[in-house]
């Protein structure tokens, strides 16, 4: 009898359980594809921002990094790509890395049967001229973005969230030149 109506106890236990899981899953992918099509409008204006989470650079190193402090720009045709590591005293930007700014031109947009947009730009500056090539993936925010420099083989990719400019809560360094 005890054994009865512990299991019946746990059946219940494990069904809302269950639910809770269900619910917040459902939750998660409806808040998921609002921020995909705000993503994809804020490409299609041209005002963007890729908080980064995380840099990978040519050489295989992996640092994980603030997002207020390492993203990738776009806002009325000037792109900012800025780096800022917490381990370095001393940088260009004052905050541990580098901030470079540029004209954005030769915006190329594409979007496959599984929901992925490929994106990418040319960036030109005083410091910096580099190819840029984004993938945002199908139904969520989630960003990866390659910088290739013209003029170096030290490429960087940054991983991270996707978000209208508007709502990017990122912090400059001082610009180069």
């Amino acid at each position: 009898m005890a054994q009865s109506i512990r299991s019946e106890r746990e059946k219940m236990w494990r069904a809302e359980r269950e639910k809770k899981r269900a619910e917040a899953r459902a939750l998660e992918l409806r808040q998921d594809s609002v921020a995909y099509q705000a993503a994809i409008t804020a490409l299609q204006e041209g005002s963007w921002a890729l908080e980064a989470y995380n840099v990978n650079f040519s050489n295989g190193i992996t640092r994980f990094v603030s997002s207020s402090t390492n993203y990738i720009s776009c806002h009325e045709d000037e792109g900012t790509i800025q780096t800022a590591f917490n381990n370095f005293t001393y940088s260009p930007n004052g905050l541990g890395g580098v901030t470079v700014q540029g004209t954005i031109s030769g915006i190329q947009m594409s979007k496959d049967k599984d929901g992925n947009i490929y994106y990418s730009f040319n960036i030109t500056g005083s410091t910096i001229s580099a190819t840029v090539y984004m993938t945002l993936t199908g139904g969520t925010n989630q960003a990866s973005a390659t910088v290739n420099p013209n003029f170096s083989d030290r490429t960087m990719t940054f991983d991270g969230y996707l978000v209208p400019y508007s709502q990017a809560s990122v912090f400059q360094g001082t610009p180069q030149w």
